[in-house]
């Protein structure tokens, strides 16, 4: 047996609870009426975001299919109806970097007096699990004395290094993801989590685990799971890298390769369920700098001016299950890129 064989047999014991766990959560609440929510962030070609267009401005594309728009509203400032989520990763960093972050996610957190313009909530995610604020706030200095109260522990995960290492640090990623997504399904609105790490391994290259078709099976379940959870959450994801110009440049874009939506098992692979793949595939950013205060700065513009769009998306012929839709949203005027949820899965 090889390597990857074994590795696939170690991380597939792992996830076959993982998707069960994952589809025992109630029916997702953006489902109840049929319809599919967007938030969409236009944006110029230097990141700045735009207000003030209105609904005959966009469209909406289903499988490439243009759809009518249910519902419409432009939002943002100090009242649009957004959380944001900083994930403090020390299970994927190391204890220096943390470290390191902890003072600049402080300088965040005490500009402009301390008066955050939209409610947040700190999340350390450890080997023992997610130990999370229970209340967002937008004081800035009460949230920093908490940070300083909170002292993250080095990570103790045996096997930490080498490829069994990485089996564990993605088993206990994957399963932070799906808790979040369950515990943020119940609160409505927007909510933006800036997950702060270079990522979970992604497990995917030549030699490294070799899928069998029932394994590709399972693994296209656990994707589809994790997919609808975060739609429902109504969770953007935003791969903040605090490495930086440390790092390589290939390590930096190999996630790149996995970005498209997965339709068929057969195209499923590890590197599917990597951070930055969920972060491009929910509408976030991936952004990599040493100075993670500006990094912070650029991901929330994202809710300075952003745009709810709904839209019932047309049935599928039969009743196949988990049916991959690809979402597109476009604006009539030329030049303006447009994040948003990149697709959903039907009947899942």
């Amino acid at each position: 047996m090889t390597t990857g064989t074994r590795l696939g047999a170690i991380v597939f014991a792992f996830l076959s609870s993982f998707v069960l766990a994952q589809t025992k959560q109630e029916t997702p609440a953006s489902e109840t009426n049929g319809k599919i929510y967007l938030d969409a962030v236009v944006s110029t070609n230097g990141g700045a975001p735009v207000a003030g267009l209105e609904q005959k401005d966009f469209t909406v594309l289903d499988n490439k299919v243009a759809q009518p728009i249910a519902s419409f509203e432009a939002l943002g400032g100090e009242k649009a109806p957004v959380e944001v989520l900083v994930v403090v990763d020390a299970v994927n960093t190391s204890f220096s970097i943390v470290a390191a972050e902890r003072d600049q996610i402080a300088r965040f957190l005490h500009a402009n007096g301390g008066h955050l313009a939209h409610p947040v909530k700190l999340a350390f995610f450890t080997e023992k699990g997610l130990e999370m604020q229970p209340q967002p706030s937008t004081d800035g200095n009460s949230l920093s004395a908490a940070l300083d109260s909170y002292e993250v522990r080095l990570r103790t995960i045996r096997r930490s290094s080498g490829i069994y290492g990485a089996d564990e640090r993605l088993q206990l990623s994957l399963n932070m993801v799906r808790q979040l997504a369950q515990q943020e399904a119940a609160q409505p609105g927007r909510k933006m989590v800036f997950w702060i790490s270079p990522g979970w391994p992604m497990l995917s290259g030549p030699n490294v685990v070799q899928l069998t078709p029932k394994q590709q099976q399972q693994l296209f379940a656990n994707i589809v799971a994790l997919s609808t959870g975060l739609r429902a959450a109504r969770m953007t994801l935003y791969a903040l890298d605090p490495v930086g110009a440390d790092e390589s440049v290939m390590h930096g874009s190999y996630y790149m390769s996995f970005v498209k939506g997965v339709a068929k098992p057969r195209d499923a692979g590890f590197g599917k369920l990597a951070l930055q793949v969920l972060a491009t595939q929910t509408g976030g950013l991936v952004v990599n700098s040493n100075d993670l205060t500006e990094l912070f700065g650029r991901c929330v513009k994202d809710a300075e001016a952003y745009y709810e769009i709904a839209f019932v998306p047309a049935p599928d012929h039969g009743e196949q299950r988990d049916v991959y839709h690809q979402v597109e949203v476009k604006v009539a005027r030329p030049g303006l890129p447009v994040r948003t949820l990149q697709g959903y899965y039907s009947n899942p």
